[in-house]
């Protein structure tokens, strides 16, 4: 029997006053996507920046915390001659931040040495063998990058070798900042920066904006780094909302009109190319990638490839980081079911709101594996890399609890811990791991509700014979979309089953009729409808309208992300749906 998945939130009804409506058409946005703007949260004012020049949507990166010190500090280097060691994150955030730092030092004549530390030997934050490298090097001065807020022993001894440290970061601040000579984070409570939500990478653009602005070609040249700092923005699921908004748009145009040497290389491994670069092709192309080296093997040879400029080393390069990737899904897969079956063993209660597991898995992965647990389940999952009596774990949820704030209350059991509201990592002494469980199953259960199954915030309700070309060039003018502005997702009402089957990859493919004709969709990861769909069922989806180009042709495609039999729940029309907000709108599924 066809159930769905997920419960469905329907868009409230929304009032576009006419100058919202003018500057919109002004734009060429039609009234749909006005509708979906309005719905999350746009003015006009907004409105206006929305699809005009990218570069109005930068801030001024003087408003940074310690953005003077970090200039003066950088200056004196510059003065003394002194070698600079850069510290980057493993991620592809902090490998993409390393590298605009690196370049940027490089262009004002430092020595900038990278240094990424090895996922399983040191783990994240500053560690105490880039210390020793710092003065095997001679430095006086280490930046860091996407870490080093929580660092604050390690920044310590560094300060007592006497070694300066800049910590430049976005992660959540802790009550006791480290020594480091300064902390450009814009989560800082004293921060003026107007746009905290910047990624790792994207503190490391803004700051290489402020150090070329006077030199002669500086600004173009800081600009020419933007592409590095979309792909770690996306990486980290940074919301593409505002300023990042603005970065995505540039990076955009920098990796589909001239893409860099290493980006290039990595471009060619997924066949994407020109206009069809998207930022879905940043976060399923190159992000898994990048991100391949440091789970799999060395992080420096992503780091190398963001730093060449020589074609045949990206070449190389771009080829370890692919045999990597392969490698790291078919792993992937392997312990997504090894703790699958770990957490049946552990027999957790069918009212459970979430999922804690541990088992002798590589830490490289661990956060994949959660990943995938949090959406096969609908829960936050924690999974635990045990080595010995230490356990490195990572943590990803959706709406309803906030990761790092549920560390922060188990901080007394923690050895270390850090991260962002749906994803986070700590690590702790295999005897407090039970302890741990408890504490987090009580937070989750005080946080999230009886029905566990995931929401569908819906954007439109449309009939399917609405589904077209006009409605698809109309619903591209909200892209870049990400995080905080997804891709509109649709309830497609009014749909008959014509042909379903089971796809390769664990996926099923649709044959769906509407009145003379049929669109074709694609559910990824529900190979089930294959079994329950027959043909002839009227149905509803919840879908994003997408195009697809097979021998040369194009046309149009449902992204399946859920199935419901017809008038079981989308028979609402909009004007029915009531004022409420999206949080408490109507729509919860009738089984």
């Amino acid at each position: 029997m066809l159930e769905p998945r997920f419960r469905w939130l329907f868009p409230p009804p929304v009032a576009l006053d006419p100058r919202f409506v003018a500057v919109g058409a002004r734009l060429g946005l039609g009234n749909r996507a006005l509708e979906v703007l309005k719905r999350r949260g746009l003015d006009t004012a907004e409105l206006e920046t929305w699809v005009g020049p990218a570069e109005a949507g930068l801030c001024d990166p003087g408003l940074l915390p310690d953005a003077v010190i970090f200039v003066e500090r950088i200056r004196a280097a510059i003065a003394a001659g002194d070698p600079v060691l850069v510290f980057g994150d493993f991620d592809a955030d902090g490998l993409t931040g390393l590298a605009i730092l690196c370049r940027t030092f490089a262009r004002l004549g430092i020595d900038a040495r990278p240094y990424v530390p090895s996922r399983v030997e040191e783990g994240h934050g500053l560690s105490l063998p880039a210390l020793d490298a710092a003065v095997a090097m001679g430095a006086a001065l280490i930046v860091t990058v996407d870490c080093g807020t929580s660092s604050r022993e390690e920044i310590a001894e560094a300060v007592r070798r006497g070694i300066d440290v800049i910590v430049t970061d976005h992660h959540r601040v802790p009550a006791e900042l480290p020594p480091a000579l300064a902390l450009v984070n814009p989560h800082r409570p004293d921060s003026r920066y107007p746009h905290r939500r910047l990624a790792g990478s994207g503190v490391a653009f803004k700051l290489a904006q402020l150090l070329l602005a006077d030199e002669a070609g500086g600004p173009a040249a800081a600009m020419d780094l933007v592409d590095l700092a979309t792909i770690g923005t996306v990486a980290d699921v940074s919301p593409i909302l505002g300023e990042n908004r603005s970065i995505a748009r540039l990076g955009l145009d920098r990796m589909r009109s001239d893409p860099r040497s290493g980006v290039a290389a990595l471009l060619s491994r997924s066949g994407a190319a020109g206009a069809r670069i998207s930022l879905e092709t940043v976060s399923f192309a190159l992000a898994p990638r990048i991100n391949a080296a440091g789970r799999m093997g060395d992080a420096m040879d992503a780091a190398h490839l963001l730093l060449t400029d020589d074609p045949d080393e990206a070449e190389r390069l771009a080829d370890r980081l692919d045999v990597a990737n392969v490698a790291r899904r078919q792993l992937t897969r392997d312990v997504v079911e090894d703790a699958e079956a770990a957490i049946t063993a552990l027999e957790v209660p069918a009212d459970a709101r979430a999922v804690v597991v541990r088992g002798p898995w590589p830490v490289g992965i661990v956060g994949l594996v959660a990943a995938r647990i949090a959406e096969r389940r609908g829960l936050p999952a924690v999974v635990g890399a045990q080595s010995g009596e230490s356990i490195r774990a990572s943590c990803r949820s959706g709406p309803g609890i906030d990761l790092a704030e549920a560390l922060g209350s188990c901080a007394d059991l923690l050895v270390r811990h850090g991260g962002h509201r749906g994803a986070a990592g700590f690590e702790i002494a295999a005897e407090h791991w039970d302890a741990f469980a408890g504490r987090f199953h009580a937070i989750a259960a005080a946080a999230i509700p009886a029905d566990v199954r995931p929401e569908l915030t819906l954007d439109l309700v449309v009939e399917a014979t609405d589904v077209d070309y006009p409605l698809l060039a109309e619903l591209a003018g909200l892209a870049p979309t990400g995080p905080g502005n997804p891709e509109v997702l649709m309830a497609v009402r009014g749909l008959t089953v014509t042909r379903v089957r089971a796809a390769n990859g664990g996926h099923a493919q649709l044959t769906l009729r509407r009145r003379v004709d049929v669109l074709d969709g694609i559910a990824f990861n529900r190979p089930d409808l294959a079994e329950v769909l027959r043909e002839g069922d009227r149905v509803d989806v919840a879908a994003r309208l997408t195009s697809r180009v097979y021998g040369g042709n194009e046309s149009l495609q449902l992204e399946i992300r859920d199935v419901a039999i017809s008038g079981t729940h989308a028979r609402m029309p909009l004007a029915e749906a009531g004022p409420t907000a999206l949080a408490t709108a109507v729509g919860a599924v009738q089984s």
